[in-house]
């Protein structure tokens, strides 16, 4: 058996080489949706500053909360490039290489600026998510568990970049690992659930419209269903494939969780960007949904009673 064939049936070897094939495909994917979600972010702002976007007040919230996303994946992408300019360039002569290098160096500033990056953003995507339920739902009640879930979110998020700050901690192996995938497991399902609310409320309102007065006044509900889902589908849908990865143990995850990061930040930014152009909902999408647009006569008003 030749050295070369020894090292490929090495399964350590082989989790190694796949783990760094997925680190540097995953920086290249991450990296092409960076510039997305740059010109997404360009995008938002020039409607936010427009005559047309300027006298609404949510406008700046939205400005705001776009501008922080973009730094957070921006800080992500700045320290993507140190990791990778010390593991594969400064630090070739690594005793173990370049893997040895990841798992000696994630306590290191670079490595933790990284996950704070990652956990805010995601805390701030599913936030929008609560938002956006409560404004739809019109109810504070109907969030109740899915803030205490994203609360849940907060504390492990801490615990998290605790204990992967701690020297000596690898990406699966150790404490950090159980509350990592807890933690991932219900931002999916927050997500998840979130999305299958709206999509449910707006449909269903959609649906009482077309029965009382047609297909033409209802289909703007059921645009704003498909803009929810074509939104938030590539979020939920990478998260999903991460969290299975993970599980799996697999070295993979680490490919996967480079798209679902930028993902928490493509997905609400297309959001914001559908809702400021007038395509998404406000508070009145649902309180009365046609009194600008259709007229009943004053002897006839059992469509409308119904309706609401």
């Amino acid at each position: 058996m030749t050295p070369s064939s020894s090292q490929e049936s090495h399964p350590g070897i082989s989790y190694e080489r796949e783990f760094l094939n997925a680190l540097y495909i995953g920086t290249n994917i991450e990296n092409i949706l960076y510039g997305i979600a740059l010109l997404l972010y360009y995008k938002t702002i020039r409607v936010l500053l427009s005559p047309r976007g300027a006298h609404k007040r949510s406008n700046l919230l939205y400005a705001l909360f776009s501008s922080i996303m973009v730094f957070s994946i921006t800080v992500w992408v700045c320290t993507r490039a140190i990791i990778g300019d010390r593991m594969w360039l400064l630090q070739t002569g690594c005793m173990g290489g370049p893997y040895a290098w990841w798992k000696t160096n994630l306590s290191a500033w670079y490595m933790e600026w990284s996950r704070v990056a990652a956990i805010i953003l995601q805390l701030m995507t599913d936030a929008l998510m609560l938002y956006r339920c409560r404004i739809i739902w019109n109810s504070y009640r109907v969030v109740v568990v899915p803030f205490l879930l994203w609360l849940a979110t907060l504390a492990l998020g801490i615990l998290i970049a605790w204990t992967k700050g701690s020297p000596g901690e690898h990406f699966h192996p150790g404490v950090s690992t159980y509350f990592s995938l807890a933690y991932w497991c219900i931002s999916v399902f927050l997500n998840t659930t979130l999305t299958c609310m709206i999509c449910y409320r707006v449909l269903r309102h959609g649906r009482k419209v077309q029965e009382y007065l047609g297909h033409e006044y209802a289909s703007f509900y059921f645009a704003v269903a498909t803009i929810v889902i074509e939104s938030v589908l590539p979020y939920t849908l990478s998260g999903i494939a991460f969290l299975v990865a993970l599980g799996m143990k697999s070295p993979t995850s680490v490919a996967f969780f480079c798209v679902y990061f930028m993902m928490m930040c493509i997905s609400p930014q297309m959001l914001i960007l559908r809702v400021i152009m007038g395509s998404g909902w406000n508070n009145d999408t649902f309180g009365q949904p046609l009194a600008s647009t259709v007229k009943f006569s004053p002897d006839d008003t059992s469509g409308l009673e119904s309706l609401e």
